[in-house]
């Protein structure tokens, strides 16, 4: 079964694409948390499981955790990243 990982920096406003954000600034919110993640990983309907001590390979001085999606093997990890970036904005509002 292959997991899917979303990093928080896939989310980042702070982020520019070159430095990771996989989302358009519209979907994009600032300083995403794996728990703000995986809440929205579950409203998609996969499985999540937070991983806190990992970093993100471009800055791997910060460890701010990511999140693996399990059960998402038939979608595509763009589609995936975009719903949960829309969740976690539902959730902030």
């Amino acid at each position: 079964m292959v997991e899917n990982i979303i990093w928080p920096a896939y989310l980042d406003a702070d982020r520019s694409r070159s430095d990771g954000r996989r989302v358009a600034e519209s979907l994009a919110v600032e300083s995403p948390t794996v728990d703000e993640i995986a809440k929205a990983v579950q409203q998609v309907g996969y499985d999540a499981i937070i991983e806190r001590d990992q970093a993100y390979p471009r800055r791997p001085w910060a460890a701010d955790g990511r999140v693996l999606v399990q059960g998402a093997d038939d979608a595509s990890k763009s589609d995936l990243v975009q719903a949960v970036a829309a969740y976690v904005q539902a959730l902030r509002e």
